[in-house]
């Protein structure tokens, strides 16, 4: 619907060529306003709901009972079950954090959830066959587990914004055992708009940043990376892949091409793994939530963990 309503605004309204690259910029740009912003809401606001319903005692008792790998498994999962882009991942990230879930599980969510899902599974199979997609399935858990424990080790609660923690869970103790409705709405609702307008410029600049390199990032660049089969390609596919900013969805078609091109598998998966899981708006919105060094060490896990990946499956296969 959200493409829908861009194809009228931009090119029925404004009149602008679809097939020029400011058209297919500021569709993107229209596009994704709309989804990110209503996906942002609606999620933020039922975070909210439900955690007035849950005091900070249960969400931390589930949480201690279980072990580090069972929680970060959950985690993983969930991110993969969850059909969110990396931008929508963030206000989960936030309602994580402020549930007291431990910062290196909540992290393997948030590279879980854009890199992996049920949509890009189904489209994988049906173009690239089961095979590849299972090692792009697999390779997506690796780096989500991996990455996660990392970031673990480096203690990154430090690098947490002070907003956030003061955001806690533990204000739903002001609603106390009121079981009104209007009580629990005006909660989410206040949630909602705060969180909004701490981060909604990000959000916007990040958006208009993908948009220009969506419509006039030259796609031959990546389609003719991988014909050179040199050390160097899995490297610069993913660094050109950050800036790129997509779905998994989204880029399976490009995906497609470059495998037809002949370029090597594990350059194409770290080429995909890098635009879904690392984008630049998602790096921009994370900001308002974490401090540069959290971000940069995020950054360079991921960033290293695909490389590593690609290398791997360039080697065996």
């Amino acid at each position: 619907m959200f493409e829908l309503l861009a194809d009228y605004l931009v090119f029925d309204l404004a009149g602008l060529d679809s097939s020029s690259k400011l058209g297919e910029s500021v569709q993107f740009f229209v596009m994704d306003i709309a989804k990110i912003f209503f996906m942002l809401i609606l999620i933020i606001y039922l975070i909210g709901l439900f955690r007035s319903f849950i005091s900070p005692e249960k969400v931390r008792t589930y949480v201690q009972g279980k072990s580090k790998f069972s929680a970060r498994i959950s985690a993983i999962f969930l991110g993969a079950f969850t059909p969110f882009c990396s931008c929508s991942s963030v206000p989960i990230f936030i309602g994580f954090v402020e549930a007291g879930i431990p910062l290196g599980v909540t992290f393997s969510f948030l590279i879980a959830s854009p890199m992996i899902n049920e949509i890009a599974v189904v489209m994988l199979l049906g173009i690239v066959g089961w095979k590849i997609t299972v090692l792009y399935v697999v390779s997506g858990l690796l780096v989500a587990f991996f990455g996660g424990i990392i970031m673990e080790k480096f203690k990154p609660e430090k690098w947490v914004e002070e907003y956030v923690w003061k955001i806690k869970i533990g204000e739903t103790q002001n609603i106390k055992k009121d079981n009104c409705f209007e009580v629990r709405n005006r909660y989410a609702i206040g949630q909602t708009k705060e969180i909004v307008r701490r981060i909604w410029k990000w959000i916007i600049l990040g958006i208009g940043l993908g948009a220009y390199f969506h419509g006039y990032f030259p796609q031959e660049w990546a389609q003719s990376l991988g014909d050179a089969n040199n050390f160097l390609a899995v490297p610069m596919a993913v660094l050109i892949g950050i800036p790129l900013y997509s779905s998994t969805v989204g880029v399976i078609p490009l995906a497609e091409a470059m495998l037809i091109k002949g370029v090597a598998i594990g350059t194409t998966l770290a080429f995909m793994m890098s635009i879904a899981a690392i984008s630049v708006p998602e790096l921009l919105i994370l900001r308002k939530v974490i401090k540069w060094q959290a971000l940069l060490l995020f950054t360079a896990i991921v960033t290293v963990s695909i490389i590593l990946i690609g290398i791997v499956f360039n080697v065996i296969l």
